[in-house]
C-alpha cells in the first residue's frame, strides 16, 4: 500500500479544539490537506474564520464553531454543527489547553480549577461526547489527546499543568481500554518544546538557549514535527494502536534519564 493511501483521510470528519492558533491550527490544516473535513473549535471565532478561509482556499472543507471547551452546552452545539455540515465526527483532536506559572504554595484554587478544567476535564468530556455519538452511529473512530513531556516529569512553577498532562496520559490509557471493543482508538501525543507564536520569543532568549542544551537533537521542535505522528494516530496507518502516548521531544526525556 502506498503511503498516500495509508494516510488518506478522505471521507473522515475531524474536530480539533483550540484550532485558532499554534498547534491546533497546524493540526487542522494537516488533517484537511490529507482529505478530512475539519470542524474548527476555539473561543476566538474571528481567528477560526481566518483558518477556515485558509483551508478552503487550499481546497479543503471546514466550518468554524466558537466554543469554550469547558462549556458543555457549547460542546454539544459543536458536535451538532459538525454532523449537520459533514456527518458524524470520527476524528477528535483534544488540543485546547491553557498554561500557568507560579509556585505551588501560591497557586489559588481558582487557577488550579481553571487549568485542570481545560487541560483534563474537557479532554474527558469531549472524548465522551465523540464516543457516544460514534457508538450510536455504529462507527469506529480515533481520538488523539495532546499531553506533554511534563506529564512524565515535572518542572518548578507548573504544578497544575503537569498534573493535568499526567492525567491525560492515564485518561488515554483508560479510554483506549474501554473503547477498543467499539472500534474507537484513543491515543495521545506528548510533545516537548515546540516553537509556536506563543513561545517563540522566550525560546529565542538566553533561557531558551539553556533549555536547548538538554535536547539531544540540538534544536527545538517545529510545528511540522508533529505532522507525522498525528497522521499515524488518526489514519489506518495506526489502526492497531490504542492507549498509547507517543513522545515527540527530540530525545530530551531520554537524555534527562541518562
Amino acid at each position: 500500500m502506498s503511503a498516500a493511501k495509508l494516510f488518506d483521510l478522505t471521507g473522515r470528519v475531524a474536530l480539533v479544539t483550540g484550532a485558532s492558533s499554534g498547534l491546533g491550527l497546524r493540526f487542522a490544516e494537516v488533517l484537511a490537506e490529507n482529505g478530512s473535513a475539519v470542524v474548527l473549535v476555539a473561543r476566538r471565532l474571528d481567528r477560526l474564520e481566518a483558518v477556515k478561509a485558509r483551508i478552503e482556499q487550499a481546497g479543503g472543507r471546514a466550518i468554524a464553531v466558537g466554543a469554550d471547551v469547558i462549556d458543555r452546552a457549547a460542546m454539544v452545539r459543536a458536535f451538532d454543527a459538525a454532523e449537520k455540515a459533514f456527518g458524524a465526527v470520527d476524528i477528535l483532536v483534544n488540543n485546547a489547553g491553557v498554561a500557568h506559572a507560579g509556585r505551588a504554595i501560591e497557586l489559588s484554587e481558582a487557577e488550579w480549577r481553571r487549568v485542570l478544567g481545560t487541560n483534563l476535564d474537557a479532554v474527558l468530556f469531549w472524548a465522551q461526547e465523540a464516543a457516544r455519538r460514534l457508538i450510536a452511529a455504529g462507527k469506529g473512530g480515533a481520538i488523539v489527546n495532546i499531553s506533554s513531556v511534563l506529564g512524565f516529569g515535572v518542572a518548578k512553577g507548573v504544578i497544575a499543568y503537569a498534573t493535568a498532562k499526567a492525567g491525560v496520559i492515564q485518561l488515554t490509557r483508560a479510554l483506549g481500554l474501554e473503547l477498543a471493543s467499539k472500534g474507537i482508538r484513543v491515543n495521545a501525543i506528548a510533545p516537548g518544546w515546540i516553537v509556536t507564536d506563543l513561545n517563540r520569543d522566550y525560546l529565542a532568549s538566553e533561557k531558551g538557549a539553556a533549555i536547548v542544551k538538554d535536547i539531544p537533537l540540538g534544536r527545538f521542535g517545529a510545528e511540522r514535527d508533529l505532522d507525522g505522528v498525528l497522521l499515524l494516530l488518526v489514519s489506518d496507518a495506526g489502526r492497531y494502536m490504542t492507549g498509547a502516548t507517543v513522545v515527540v521531544d527530540g530525545g530530551q526525556m531520554v537524555g534527562l534519564r541518562g
